[in-house]
């Protein structure tokens, strides 16, 4: 077995592209009639689609975001007011002035319920997806990489991705890398920024062995052998070369924002939008909230690279910064929409003008939630604390019905008004978004947790 691999790592889903024959997902090069052959041709139940999740990590407020309220009292409604949105008769806070001028293209839950007030990261991996990434199932239907260009099918982006002096993954409260019962090859590529990066897509053996070419060519012989004896040997000297072009840096190029226009790296960048100066150091996250603004446009723009070329299902997250206790650790929910706020309003906004630009609207469905909401009531510090019962939620494009509102929250935005939006509606509406479930169900050997997820809840109506 030939791979791409960071050797140092002791993460096996480091191994990202496969050229062999050892197993159903070892033959990412092959040509679409080769797996046929060999019976791991799922890839027709695929829609063409892949998902941006940008998880909002800590509990974003309903109120300072997408649900203000401006006609509770004091200490209930938005701490920063209220704006108009290009949908007549809605509001967001004022915090999120660019998505508000672009509401008619997004779709607002107002009545999505996480379920409790923990710290985790619940709405992506959790029991409802038996403790996997949602994209570990599209992973294991798609494959691990796509066989024309050897694209990872997942990928899961943290600030070290773009920024090589961010923080660390934060991990404490759950692993957006979980496979579950799935198996660590479906697992999400996770990347980190600079020399690592590289490190990470170069061939795990010395560059003396791949000049010789003899090993790679050993491989691809004994996967022409493999398919041969199928009866399908056509597209190997295509392969031979797609192999090469994708190790000198095919793939590696799409990771790469060195290989971005240089003026759309500036048009997505939020790191001027939050200067260091600009937060107060008494808080324990103040690095975290510069992690944040120096990342997260960048991070956007590399979702769209990859979803561009191949990628089906990004996760974005922003190392647990949406806490808005105000307490040691946290500003508060004014102060804060000031750090994450504005970021996030200019990064997501960008990134649905430039799929929109590209054509790309249509293919890709934008989601950003957290782990929960904020309490209806302002603390007498400034800050809202964790609430499970009402949590906003935004999704965009993918062909759906934008422009509305769906579901309807209580006067103080603490509990749902109508039916609720509960995680395994997401996760159904998600899944039924990638795949077609009802294809599926008549296809032997798809692993039971897939059909079991992807029809625990029910898929949001509205957006249909």
């Amino acid at each position: 077995m030939l791979a791409f691999a960071d050797p140092r790592s002791r993460h096996r889903r480091r191994t990202f592209l496969k050229v062999g024959a050892s197993s159903l997902m070892g033959l990412p090069f092959l040509p679409v009639a080769a797996r046929a052959a060999l019976g791991s041709e799922l890839t027709d139940v695929l829609r063409d689609r892949s998902i941006v999740f940008v998880f909002m990590h800590g509990g974003p407020s309903q109120t300072e975001t997408f649900d203000p309220k401006m006609t509770a009292p004091p200490g209930v409604r938005s701490a920063n007011g209220a704006i108009a949105t290009s949908m007549p008769g809605v509001e967001f806070g004022s915090g999120l002035p660019k998505l508000a001028q672009r509401a008619h293209k997004l779709a607002i839950v107002r009545s999505f319920q996480t379920g409790d007030g923990r710290h985790d990261i619940k709405p992506i991996v959790s029991r409802f997806s038996d403790d996997a990434n949602i994209s570990t199932y599209y992973a294991r239907i798609a494959g691990a990489n796509r066989p024309d260009s050897g694209m990872p099918t997942t990928a899961a982006l943290y600030p070290r991705a773009v920024e090589a002096e961010a923080m660390p993954a934060f991990k404490n409260f759950g692993d957006f890398e979980s496979t579950g019962s799935l198996g660590a090859a479906y697992s999400p590529f996770a990347p980190s920024g600079g020399s690592e990066l590289r490190e990470n897509m170069k061939l795990s053996l010395p560059m003396d062995r791949l000049d010789d070419r003899r090993s790679l060519l050993e491989n691809l012989d004994r996967a022409r052998r493999l398919v041969e004896a199928g009866g399908t040997a056509s597209g190997l000297d295509a392969l031979r070369q797609q192999a090469f072009d994708t190790i000198l840096g095919g793939v590696a190029d799409a990771f790469s924002l060195e290989k971005e226009d240089p003026a759309t790296v500036r048009r997505y960048d939020t790191a001027p939008l939050v200067r260091p100066e600009q937060i107060s150091r008494r808080w324990n996250n103040y690095k975290r909230y510069i992690d944040n603004a120096s990342s997260l446009g960048k991070l956007m723009l590399l979702a769209r690279r990859l979803c561009e070329r191949g990628c089906g299902f990004v996760t974005v997250t922003t190392n647990f910064v949406w806490d808005m206790h105000a307490d040691q650790n946290n500003a508060g929910v004014e102060e804060g929409m000031r750090y994450m706020g504005v970021p996030f309003d200019h990064a997501i906004a960008t990134f649905l003008d430039d799929i929109e630009e590209r054509g790309l609207s249509e293919k890709i469905l934008l989601v950003c939630c957290g782990e929960m909401g904020r309490t209806p009531r302002i603390n007498g510090r400034g800050g809202r604390d964790h609430w499970g019962r009402l949590a906003p939620l935004l999704i965009a494009g993918g062909g759906m019905k934008m422009g509305q509102v769906i579901g309807q929250s209580s006067r103080d935005a603490g509990e749902p008004a109508s039916a609720p939006i509960r995680i395994p509606d997401l996760v159904s509406t998600l899944l039924h978004s990638l795949l077609d479930i009802g294809e599926l169900r008549l296809r032997r050997g798809v692993p039971a947790e897939i059909l079991r997820t992807a029809n625990a809840g029910t898929p949001i109506a509205e957006l249909t």
